[in-house]
């Protein structure tokens, strides 16, 4: 066990060198100048020189590099060039709204898909099987930004019943996420990106859960618990079930560490202050340390939610552990 612990924080370790390195040369080698922002169309170079050595931009690559690999080593994320602003506290602004969007979108995904594939599982063949199926597919399939568009036009430019973007109402300031959280404001203005990643991501959790119910409704220890007597919710709760659900949490947590930084698409539509939204401005402004920072936490929530599902996955089935230890 421990030897297993050991090798997932390796793990963990190199993936974050690998994205961290990855970021520092692809952002240094794309086009854009993080001075353009600062500069008016008369300036001269003596100034952009100036501004390229406040930024650290001044010295060779190598010396870049291994001055922020010794700045990440400490636990520095580097300080915005746009904003002026230490990253870790911008990143720790955003990351609370990204968090609660999944949240409550793959929470309410997963419920619906999971009860909505059991059913169809255990009623196979009917129209509801018939219409649901192709839905399911029609929606997975369907781009986020078509979906948020199409709620958009429908629910908020047409008829005004939720608002088309940000997450507070003009004028309404509130300082902590606390705050936010136990505003109604706040949460009328989360519906429609929570929809819309709820209609999209459903169709895994629902096709998923109907074939492996399938599978496990033809299994030798369902057919014995019939013919045991046992009802038909006993049957399909505690037994089907139960063994169904396993390929479902290992997806519900990749999942949610997929979408911390897969929710670009939908913030970007709905205006969402997230950390998708954060990075689409920080690539945009050329703004290297917040674009970095954004990618090192989304590597890291995507490894560790990828843990957390072989751990969930070996309590659902104690084989996964028996195997581990020997």
């Amino acid at each position: 066990m421990a030897r297993r612990a050991l090798g997932r924080l390796g793990h963990l370790l190199f993936v974050l060198w690998a994205v961290s390195s990855l970021t520092f040369i692809l952002f240094r080698l794309a086009p854009g100048d993080p001075t353009i922002n600062f500069l008016s169309p008369s300036f001269n170079e003596e100034t952009r020189a100036a501004l390229m050595k406040s930024f650290g931009l001044d010295k060779p690559l190598w010396e870049q590099y291994f001055i922020y690999m010794g700045n990440l080593l400490q636990g520095n994320l580097g300080q915005s060039f746009l904003q002026g602003k230490p990253v870790a506290v911008l990143l720790a602004d955003a990351l609370p709204n990204t968090v609660l969007l999944t949240l409550v979108s793959l929470t309410a995904a997963y419920a619906f898909g999971i009860v909505a594939g059991a059913f169809l599982a255990f009623h196979r063949g009917g129209l509801v099987e018939a219409v649901s199926i192709p839905a399911a597919l029609a929606t997975r399939a369907a781009p986020e930004f078509w979906l948020g568009m199409l709620l958009l036009a429908g629910l908020a430019f047409q008829t005004g019943w939720f608002p088309t973007g940000g997450a507070l109402s003009p004028g309404r300031e509130m300082n902590s996420f606390a705050e936010r959280f136990m505003s109604g404001d706040f949460w009328w203005h989360l519906a429609l990106p929570a929809l819309t990643l709820m209609l999209y991501l459903q169709g895994l959790p629902l096709l998923l859960m109907r074939a492996t119910m399938l599978e496990v409704l033809n299994d030798e220890f369902i057919v014995m618990a019939k013919m045991k007597g046992l009802s038909r919710w006993s049957v399909v709760m505690r037994h089907a079930a139960r063994n169904a659900l396993l390929p479902v949490v290992t997806a519900f947590a990749l999942g949610l560490g997929a979408s911390i930084g897969g929710n670009v698409v939908v913030e970007t539509v709905f205006a969402w202050p997230g950390i998708g939204r954060v990075l689409v401005t920080a690539v945009q402004s050329a703004d290297y340390p917040l674009a970095q920072g954004a990618f090192i936490l989304i590597a890291a929530s995507l490894v560790t939610m990828n843990t957390l599902a072989d751990l969930a996955y070996a309590a659902l089935d104690p084989r996964v552990s028996v195997g581990a230890k020997r």
